[in-house]
């Protein structure tokens, strides 16, 4: 315990935290993690292989939607290590490195999928509000640039953090919240001065997270209008529904995620278990739910997969 009390640089460790109080059921609950990882990286693969070998999805829709899969695989494949290392084998410690590289991962996932959400919102902004020209605007060149735009912004942002977390001295019982590392837990371990990281953390998640809320808010406002002022009320349900999966994916990310960013800023010792729990929630469900969601809401998607399943 000496090594993990007074260490610094390589040679520290991070103890990583299932569920307090529930130590003695880790094995049982490593079993619906094991499915929900599972089920996750089965079904976005799927997704993914459908989209790739079927001509007749390869617009825009369900580009954005490969995108999306292929950073919901990223999120899982993210966790999947120390989570189930924890749960299934009682693995706690993680090197200062192993932590680094694994929060760089999650947040460049993390924020690439925000955009993506985002880009998906103006998917079904031209869509419905200027149907006449989507085929116009939303290119596959536009599509790809636009992609490749918005990974490289999650990159550039994400870059520096584990060069500023490598900087402090970690001196302290270094316990963490969770079974993987997120940047807010891990500056708040040292035992420096971290108002840099504390700024630059509150700064980038404004500029991704944050912002890309409030944009997809904005365009759903604007789609909300132009969708009341349709005069046929069959019309009005149809233009809705094609924004139902987007919509769902929104709510199942964006809520945990920022209300995970409030807590760990503003929240007390009695927040403790929600903060946990959200966390879970941010990282293992939308990876999780979002294939589901889309097979079950795409007409043209589900189609695909009851046909190739038959086959």
């Amino acid at each position: 315990m000496s090594a993990v009390n007074d260490t610094r640089g390589d040679f520290a460790v991070l103890l990583l935290t299932g569920i307090p109080g529930q130590e003695d059921m880790h094995l049982w609950i490593s079993v619906p993690f094991c499915l929900m990882y599972v089920i996750s990286i089965v079904g976005n693969s799927f997704i993914l292989f459908i989209i790739k070998t079927d001509p007749s999805l390869h617009d825009p829709m369900y580009i954005f939607l490969s995108m999306l899969a292929i950073t919901d695989l990223g999120l899982s494949l993210s966790t999947m290590p120390t989570t189930l290392g924890l749960f299934l084998f009682n693995t706690r410690e993680i090197s200062l490195d192993a932590c680094f590289i694994q929060l760089f991962f999650i947040h460049l996932f993390s924020f690439t999928e925000s955009a993506v959400l985002l880009l998906m919102a103006f998917d079904r902004f031209v869509a419905i509000c200027n149907p006449l020209r989507y085929a116009s605007i939303l290119t596959l060149p536009r599509v790809a640039k636009m992609g490749l735009a918005f990974a490289l912004r999650a990159l550039a942002v994400i870059f520096p953090l584990p060069f500023l977390l490598k900087r402090y001295r970690f001196c302290q019982a270094n316990i963490l919240s969770h079974c993987y590392c997120l940047h807010q837990e891990v500056m708040k371990t040292a035992c420096s001065d971290i108002s840099v990281s504390i700024f630059y953390g509150l700064v980038f998640t404004i500029f991704t997270v944050w912002l890309d809320s409030v944009l997809i808010l904005l365009s759903y406002v604007m789609i909300l209008k132009t969708v009341l002022r349709i005069a046929s009320h069959a019309e009005r349900l149809r233009a809705m529904s094609t924004c139902v999966s987007h919509l769902s994916a929104v709510i199942l990310f964006f809520t945990p995620v920022l209300g995970l960013a409030v807590i760990h800023r503003f929240g007390n010792s009695s927040t403790y278990l929600l903060q946990i729990l959200i966390g879970y929630v941010y990282l293992v469900v939308p990876p999780l739910m979002n294939p589901i969601v889309y097979s079950v809401k795409s007409k043209h998607l589900r189609a695909r997969i009851i046909r190739m399943l038959s086959k």
